[in-house]
């Protein structure tokens, strides 16, 4: 199955985009750089480089480095321990 994602423009003084792909059950979400072009955000350019993540994402699912996450527990408060 092939990779989808989604993400939006960046915000304010942010110089990324958070992306989240999927593939069939696996979501995994990352941090991408954005690209500026002459200090301006540049959208095609951004959707290039976040397909190009997308292809390594989509490898590293393919041979199991990115997995679908297991159910985890809520971390312990340390204040709680005896």
């Amino acid at each position: 199955m092939s990779v989808t994602y989604t993400y939006s423009a960046p915000e304010g003084e942010s110089k990324t985009v958070d992306v989240s792909f999927t593939d069939g059950d696996i979501t995994h979400n990352r941090q991408v750089n954005a690209v500026f072009t002459d200090g301006v955000y540049d959208a095609d350019a951004t959707e290039t480089r976040v397909a190009e993540v997308a292809k390594g994402v989509e490898h590293k699912i393919a041979v199991g480095v990115i997995r679908e996450q297991e159910d985890v527990p809520d971390p312990i408060d340390p204040a709680e321990l005896p």
